[in-house]
């Protein structure tokens, strides 16, 4: 059904112009937005009442399959590194999940998304023991809820190749009949006959990998103690930086050979501030390859916006400076990613009306400060999806959130005894 958005402030998604009037959005994966002097005959009007429209957001590196990890049990003992972080946190949690568990967890997702204006979600999930169908039905309930999706299984070698076959064969799977990624933990858990099976399958389905990169000085110091170069030099030797859909998230501790390796690449890297801020692993110097950097959540949330801003006030001080234009514009990079790699689902018809009523005026111009000192998730009001309302004041429309947080804190609670 086609949708009229009466009395709109409209702001298009590179912040260039404000239009007010009515927006005529139509549905489908083709569909379009545009002003019209009156309401369609047949469509169904939405008084704005003068709050702000503006293309929904992305997310362009999470991790559903923490989603139920708010508030857990305290591993065994205090991580004393980022290793012991992986090894007594998020290795024994992923390795804890069933599938009923992994679709708790998108549905946790798929809510937290359209309550924050998000719509599309590119994911690098994890569930080594409940690998088969996983993606399948991440996206199956993603599909349910109008979120949009670019999704991967996080191959590694950690738990041994049997583990890995199934991560393999699971990715093989989904990218038959699905768009997605080939997923790679990282370098330092990935041994050389893996890197070239993962490149290889990406190869064959015309995609690119997704992998995190020098997160921690531990994934340089294996690199160099076990394949004798550093991370970026042995993804570039493997071939996976040849693709333009390879996303290449953190990226924090590499030296200025391998940020020159990422600038003349066609890889995109993915920026994770509240992570990297929370595990104490440094933050990202992007200035050799900025017009290349995205804004991801890696699974602390799904609020893209929330992470623009942390983004933006980190680097005050981490970039020596970041202006609210240049963070909207990484903020909304994401966009250019998907469009320039021809993946479905991020259409011009994904829409968030924000109830934002601003004690100054609102430009063009200082859109982007508005977002970064402003607006927050809690101004989303509703969210439209491929020309559908998903998300009505606040509350979702194809799903019964209620009863779906209800299901998810029973999973979380099994999880949580697992553990």
């Amino acid at each position: 059904m086609t949708l009229a958005l009466t009395n709109a402030t409209f702001i298009d998604r590179n912040a260039t112009s404000v239009r007010t009037g009515t927006l005529v959005v139509s549905e489908g994966t083709n569909g379009t937005i545009d002003f019209n002097s009156n309401v369609p005959p047949g469509a169904h009007a939405i008084d704005c009442t003068g709050k702000i429209v503006t293309p929904a957001f992305v997310v362009a590196h999470h991790h559903i399959y923490s989603a139920l990890a708010r508030g857990m049990p305290a591993p065994p003992r205090s991580p004393r590194n980022f290793v012991e972080i992986l090894e007594l946190i998020w290795w024994r949690l992923d390795k804890a999940l069933d599938l009923d568990m992994v679709r708790a967890s998108a549905h946790a997702v798929a809510i937290d998304a359209l309550k924050s204006g998000v719509t599309f979600v590119i994911d690098h999930h994890a569930s080594p023991n409940a690998a088969p169908g996983s993606l399948h039905a991440i996206a199956e309930v993603l599909d349910e809820a109008g979120v949009g999706h670019l999704l991967c299984y996080e191959l590694s070698d950690r738990d041994g190749s049997e583990r890995f076959e199934q991560g393999l064969q699971e990715t093989d799977a989904y990218l038959t009949n699905h768009q997605g990624l080939v997923g790679l933990h990282a370098s330092f858990t990935v041994s050389d006959t893996s890197l070239q099976r993962a490149t290889e399958l990406a190869l064959r389905h015309q995609t690119g990998v997704h992998i995190h990169v020098a997160e921690d000085p531990a994934d340089e110091q294996h690199c160099l103690q076990h394949h004798d170069c550093r991370v970026m030099e042995r993804l570039e030797r493997s071939g996976a930086l040849e693709s333009r859909r390879t996303i290449l998230a953190h990226c924090i501790h590499l030296d200025d050979r391998e940020r020159a390796i990422i600038a003349a690449s066609n890889a995109w890297v993915a920026q994770q501030t509240e992570s990297n801020q929370n595990n104490a692993v440094g933050a990202l110097d992007p200035q050799a390859f900025a017009d290349k950097v995205m804004i991801g959540t890696d699974g602390m949330h799904s609020d893209a916006l929330g992470a623009a801003r942390a983004t933006y006030l980190m680097a005050q001080r981490a970039e020596g400076g970041l202006s609210p234009r240049t963070a909207h514009d990484r903020l909304r990079r994401a966009h250019a990613y998907l469009a320039t790699n021809g993946f479905a689902g991020d259409t011009t018809n994904n829409l968030v009306i924000l109830n934002y009523n601003p004690p100054t005026p609102i430009t063009a111009e200082n859109w982007p400060a508005h977002l970064m000192y402003g607006v927050t998730r809690a101004h989303v009001d509703s969210v439209i999806s491929q020309g559908r309302l998903v998300l009505e004041r606040g509350r979702c429309v194809r799903v019964d959130e209620d009863a779906l947080l209800a299901n998810c804190r029973e999973q979380a609670q099994r999880l949580w005894e697992k553990l």
